[in-house]
């Protein structure tokens, strides 16, 4: 083609109504890992056996104040929100009541999201700022930056990157980009199934070859107790069908406010 780009990309026309930035760059930052860069140290919060009773208490009394508890979620919506975008919480024993050590937690960070999100797609896409993960059996996740695949794409082929920052159908009124970048804030979403229907295949499969990178992939064996918190923003999961789960916005800093996927937000039209 005249301008170097594939033909793909050029006759792309239902994505060609909203361009990518005019320059896509690199993404650095926390968000910005790999599986064989990280160590439990960098996403484990262990829970210690005062925190553990103080909500033990707290879901004997809802309402109470939880004085260890509360400056330990605040450092775990801070991570989630401006760091690697996702924490382990371990220490405590299975739940009796799951949804009620899901209601103590999400009531301290966030508004719950209904209806949940659908617990059989390949990737958590819950259109939510942040979503706990509860462990009632032991399973295995598997968790990958999305600026790190957003890189790796870049590196290997631009092109198709620049496919991916450009809005896709996602239903009858809504479209959605996976990549996006507003007000510097960088933010993806993968629905694999959605953006099948619609994206080239050379895009498509350079988006697969870089879920694919070598040492991208983080394994992360879950225990009966273990609570994880992600922003699916940053972080994409597969492999939490099966796990108890409760999707938030954020009282604060949300990626559902404005931007590429304030069409998510709850209430918002689809």
């Amino acid at each position: 083609m005249a301008d170097g780009r594939p033909g793909w990309l050029l006759s792309s026309a239902p994505m060609t109504d909203t361009s990518p930035p005019r320059r896509v760059a690199p993404e650095s930052g926390p968000h910005l890992w790999s599986a064989e860069a990280l160590s439990p140290a960098d996403w484990m919060i262990p829970l210690g056996a005062e925190a553990a009773a103080e909500m033990a208490a707290g879901l004997a009394s809802p309402g109470m104040p939880l004085a260890r508890l509360d400056p330990l979620l605040s450092r775990v919506v801070e991570r989630l929100a401006h760091g690697q975008g996702f924490v382990l919480l371990r220490g405590l024993p299975a739940p009796d009541d799951t949804a009620a050590l899901l209601g103590l937690l999400g009531s301290r960070i966030g508004r719950p999201v209904l209806p949940p999100p659908d617990p059989g797609a390949p990737f958590l896409t819950a259109p939510a700022d942040i979503v706990l993960l509860v462990c009632e059996e032991a399973k295995t996740v598997v968790l990958r930056s999305a600026a790190a695949v957003h890189n790796a794409m870049m590196k290997a082929n631009r092109a198709a990157l620049e496919v991916l920052y450009r809005p896709l159908p996602h239903g009858e009124d809504l479209d959605l980009p996976v990549f996006a970048v507003s007000s510097g804030v960088f933010s993806a979403r993968l629905d694999r199934a959605a953006i099948g229907r619609a994206t080239p295949p050379e895009a498509l499969a350079a988006l697969d070859a870089a879920l694919d990178t070598p040492g991208l992939a983080l394994t992360l064996p879950l225990r009966p107790g273990d609570v994880l918190c992600l922003n699916p923003f940053l972080v994409w999961a597969s492999g939490a069908a099966g796990l108890a789960m409760l999707p938030l916005v954020s009282a604060g800093d949300s990626r559902l406010a404005d931007g590429a996927f304030a069409g998510l937000a709850p209430g918002a039209s689809a």
